[in-house]
């Protein structure tokens, strides 16, 4: 019975990463469960096993993300502004997940995407850490006169901003640098 879990779960593991891989080729209007299955092996109906509907393996990607992004501890509690330049360079490892992700952020602006609920939240949280770990940084007012709930929008803008014109010109734009750079304009470094 441990064995059949085991399985499974290597299985879904295995799902997911196809499934970042085919949202990342064609996005997730465009990516089908067929075309995951056929990615790993299964029929659609073997797929349809593990998760029920595309909307259920879109939040499973999502979440995986995250998991990726927090270190596997479902938060950032604790974060310190300097820890996040070791996840900038991290991401720019992960060509294809940072380019999934994008995709899905993107596409979730639209009326109606399955994904929009998740970033909604997502944003609402990130923002409320990233105050958070402003504040512990500098207090309650950045070197720019900014409080750390007004910053912390910027700081989120800044790092998907990168990534975006990183996935479009990598030869051009050096994410972690350019967010060392961003660091030293915040006065942090």
């Amino acid at each position: 019975m441990a064995a059949a879990r085991a399985r499974s779960g290597e299985r879904r593991a295995e799902i997911v990463r196809a499934a970042l891989e085919v949202i990342a080729e064609r996005g997730y209007r465009g990516a089908s469960l067929a075309a995951v299955a056929e990615r790993v092996g299964l029929t659609q109906q073997g797929l349809l096993h593990h998760f029920p509907t595309k909307e259920a393996l879109l939040v499973a990607v999502l979440e995986e993300h995250d998991q990726w992004d927090t270190g596997g501890g479902g938060g950032r509690d604790g974060w310190r502004l300097d820890l996040l330049e070791p996840l900038v360079e991290y991401n720019a490892m992960r060509p294809g997940i940072v380019q999934t992700f994008s995709a899905l952020l993107g596409e979730s602006v639209t009326e109606g995407h399955p994904a929009r609920e998740f970033f909604t939240r997502r944003y609402t949280q990130v923002r409320a850490e990233l105050a958070g770990v402003l504040r512990a940084e500098f207090g309650d007012r950045l070197p720019g006169g900014l409080t750390p709930e007004e910053a912390a929008p910027l700081v989120t803008a800044v790092l998907d901003g990168l990534q975006y014109q990183w996935l479009l010109d990598p030869d051009a734009v050096d994410m972690p640098a350019a967010f060392r750079g961003f660091l030293r304009l915040l006065g942090a470094r």
